[in-house]
């Protein structure tokens, strides 16, 4: 593919996405930031398990802890929600960063079974009645989306609550994948790998084990929080219930879908688990759960290696063979 032609597409691609939240109603475009949101989550536990090996069944706990940190800043110091979100990753950065030093001993399913705890204990935690002021307790906390900073409409629609929330999260969403672009494709990027792939090896050429993986952790948790913050804010509520230990389950089936160690295979993954169980509730109102294992078990069979994996065979075949001397 020439340079030409990926500039082409690269326009074509943001002209689409700029237009894209004024060709449906809110409620769509509502699906189409949790989209967004998720996509910065997947990415965020792909960067762990896909591209370090560590295995979490956590990340959810960290979602609803950049949640929380967003909410209760919003309702209590009347923080504006765009400031809310570095707060989200510098708290989840220390919770991850910590959660790292157990796992320099765990490993495996012993890892994942550490961080499944982690994501069982956080709800409860924050139902616990002597910090209620502060969580709401099981009622939550309620927020206000926020309002468009200007007027304007596109193809007779108007700039809504969503739509700029749409806009929004896509800028930080875009912001996101660029750090994650940028951390991979340098020497943290190589080592995270190494470690992965060849942990003796790696302590050989001098990588810092320790420091390296519980970076990890930390900066895993850092982009899962900011998803939490993002999320509170579209979604303008938060309680313990909403972030169960199958939302942890939840981002992991994203990571695989997509593709592990990809960083595009995010928004595939992200799309994925928004809009499946959608589209098998609406097959099936009694069972749609069997509905959402069938498409996942046929997707596993037919896409192994998830979306991307599948886009690269099909983008090897289609490539034209380099010309022979």
């Amino acid at each position: 593919m020439n340079k030409t032609l990926k500039i082409v597409l690269m326009v074509l691609l943001a002209a689409g996405l700029l237009v894209l939240p004024f060709l449906f109603k809110n409620y769509r475009v509502f699906q189409f930031n949790l989209v967004l949101v998720y996509a910065v989550a997947v990415l965020g536990l792909n960067l762990l398990t896909g591209f370090n090996g560590q295995i979490s069944l956590g990340h959810g706990a960290f979602y609803a802890v950049g949640a929380y940190a967003a909410a209760m800043l919003m309702s209590m110091a009347g923080w504006p929600y765009w400031a809310t979100l570095p707060v989200s990753a510098l708290v989840c950065f220390i919770l991850g960063f910590l959660m790292g030093f157990p796992a320099l001993r765990l490993g495996g399913h012993y890892l994942a079974l550490a961080t499944f705890a982690f994501a069982l204990a956080v709800p409860q935690l924050l139902k616990y009645k002597k910090i209620e002021h502060l969580t709401g307790g099981v009622q939550g906390i309620v927020l206000s989306k926020p309002d468009a900073p200007f007027e304007f409409r596109f193809l007779n629609q108007p700039l809504s609550a969503d739509r700029w929330l749409y806009f929004f999260t896509l800028i930080v969403a875009a912001l996101m994948f660029l750090i994650a672009w940028n951390l991979l494709r340098g020497r943290i990027g190589r080592a995270l790998i190494a470690i992965r792939d060849h942990p003796i090896a790696a302590t050989a050429m001098g990588i810092n084990l320790p420091l390296f993986k519980s970076m990890a952790f930390g900066v895993s948790a850092a982009f899962t929080g900011v998803a939490g913050g993002l999320g509170a804010i579209c979604v303008a509520f938060v309680s313990p219930d909403s972030f169960t230990v199958f939302l942890s389950i939840t981002f992991l089936v994203g990571v695989v879908v997509g593709g592990l160690a990809s960083i595009p295979g995010a928004i595939f993954g992200a799309a994925f688990i928004q809009f499946v169980p959608n589209i098998a509730d609406e097959i099936s109102k009694s069972a749609p759960w069997a509905i959402y294992g069938a498409v996942l078990i046929l997707l596993m069979y037919l896409m192994p290696s998830g979306v991307m994996g599948l886009l690269r065979s099909l983008w090897a075949r289609l490539r034209p063979a380099p010309a022979r001397g």
